[in-house]
């Protein structure tokens, strides 16, 4: 059987390959990174693909990643392998048991949401106290934040294109409001609305440094703080009203429901709360 060598050039290919499948900037940098670590792990000058090589790669991981982190590193290097026509190689991914509640030290609630929009306010940062509340008003992935143009608040909704799909984002009539008074001061006349000063749309390592920089006056855990803590907060604060989650996965562009579900998970202290109220244990009185 002919040995399988990866070689840079099938890197540099496999990278071209997946923005021809137009999946995004985040993704394809992520995927990369990951096929680039095992790259290094395979011994300098002898960088053959064999499944023992593999499985021992597997293994290491366990000792420095979390499950999660190892199965998405595992689904980069199993595309790498599809990709390199080797999918009899490819690995399997660990069984996560799904969890049933969120971890109360990592749900954002309303009132510390609002500390940072507080915080960010008395700090002058205009711009990061807009951004936070759009994410959080629409429920865009930090990502999509450059389809909300000047233009779009002119139709009252973005339109949003990512992993070769396209979804419409409404824009509340608050918020457009907001928007299009920020845009006024800040001479913003056309394209995205949250830039750089070289006119880029920002980053979102900036986006979550920024975050980070207001937890300790807002009083808000740093472990609650970044950017898809905010979708959260939208996904949560939406069921919980509509108690609708197949529309939900429609706003958020999920695939699945099951991703959706993720979304609407309550922490186990809400959940005692709620089997309190239903009045069901009937104490017995001496």
């Amino acid at each position: 059987m002919k040995k399988s060598i990866l070689e840079m050039k099938t890197l540099r290919k496999y990278k071209e390959y997946l923005y021809e499948e137009e999946r995004s900037q985040a993704t394809i940098t992520k995927y990369m990174r990951d096929v680039m670590q095992f790259y290094h792990y395979l011994p300098e000058g002898y960088k053959v693909i064999t499944k023992e090589v593999l499985v021992t790669y597997k293994n290491s991981l366990s000792d420095k990643y979390k499950i999660s982190s190892i199965n998405s590193m595992l689904a980069a290097l199993n595309g790498l392998l599809d990709f390199m026509k080797l999918s009899y190689l490819k690995l399997k991914l660990h069984k996560i048991q799904r969890s049933v509640f969120y971890e109360e030290e990592q749900e954002l609630t309303k009132n510390e949401y609002k500390r940072l929009l507080d915080c960010a306010l008395r700090k002058g940062n205009k711009r990061l106290y807009m951004l936070m509340q759009t994410i959080c008003g629409t429920g865009i992935r930090v990502s999509e934040h450059q389809y909300i143009t000047v233009e779009s608040l002119k139709e009252g909704k973005a339109v949003v294109k990512n992993k070769g799909k396209i979804r419409i984002i409404f824009i509340p009539g608050k918020l457009k409001k907001m928007l299009k008074d920020y845009c006024r001061k800040e001479n913003i006349i056309r394209g995205a609305v949250f830039i750089t000063k070289s006119g880029k749309p920002m980053d979102r390592s900036n986006i979550w440094n920024a975050m980070k920089k207001l937890c300790r006056e807002a009083k808000v855990s740093d472990k609650k703080v970044f950017p898809h803590n905010l979708r959260h907060l939208f996904a949560l604060t939406y069921y919980r009203m509509q108690k609708d989650v197949v529309r939900l996965a429609d706003i958020l562009g999920h695939a699945s429901i099951e991703t959706t579900r993720t979304y609407t998970m309550t922490t186990g202290k809400e959940c005692q709360k709620s089997l309190s109220k239903m009045n069901l244990v009937v104490p017995i009185y001496t």
